[in-house]
């Protein structure tokens, strides 16, 4: 069924499907998924479906204009902003708040597990993915989650870092840093 659609952008995974192209040719083909997926038994949720588009586009298809619409500059895919905005930033928000609740919580453990737990769990994945997947150079939060990691580490360690210092603790284990 994907294979046969015609819309420029074309991407699937799993249950989710991505089309992008011309209004008619998208719209073509949300149709096309309903008549073949009611054959197979499968349904659209029209609940869960977004129409991301400038917010001068006009839609003539019932389908597609009954689904959520959302501006160009509030797309997120898979977790992650594709364009730099609104978007970006409540993410950049929500890993500095997840990060400011894990430094306050560390103060309660000991510095080798708080150090360990730091290094390897809060927030470090979800702010790999929003920094491999985001356009997020620059940004004004990368400054003040840096600033927040170098006060959680200085509580951490008992001690202050000069510039120096946080350059060799940022770098990996292997070339004498913390990782």
């Amino acid at each position: 069924m994907l294979t046969s659609l015609k819309s420029e952008l074309n991407l699937d995974y799993l249950d989710d499907v991505m089309l992008g192209g011309p209004v008619e040719t998208v719209a073509s083909d949300v149709a096309e998924i309903v008549r073949v997926g009611s054959e197979m038994g499968l349904s659209l949720n029209v609940n869960k479906c977004e129409l991301i588009a400038q917010s001068d586009l006009r839609v003539t298809d019932t389908l597609l204009d009954s689904f959520t619409r959302m501006e160009v500059n509030d797309t997120v895919l898979l977790g992650a902003p594709l364009f730099p905005g609104p978007a970006l930033d409540r993410q950049w928000d929500r890993r500095l708040d997840e990060l400011a609740r894990a430094v306050d919580r560390l103060e309660v453990i000991s510095s080798q597990d708080a150090l360990i737990l730091l290094r390897s769990s809060f927030s470090a994945p979800k702010v790999l993915h929003l920094l491999r997947c985001s356009p997020s150079a620059c940004h004004p939060a990368l400054e003040r989650f840096d600033s927040l990691l170098r006060r959680s580490i200085q509580n951490i360690i008992n001690s202050d870092l000069s510039d120096v210092k946080w350059l060799q603790a940022s770098l990996p284990v292997r070339d004498g840093g913390l990782g």
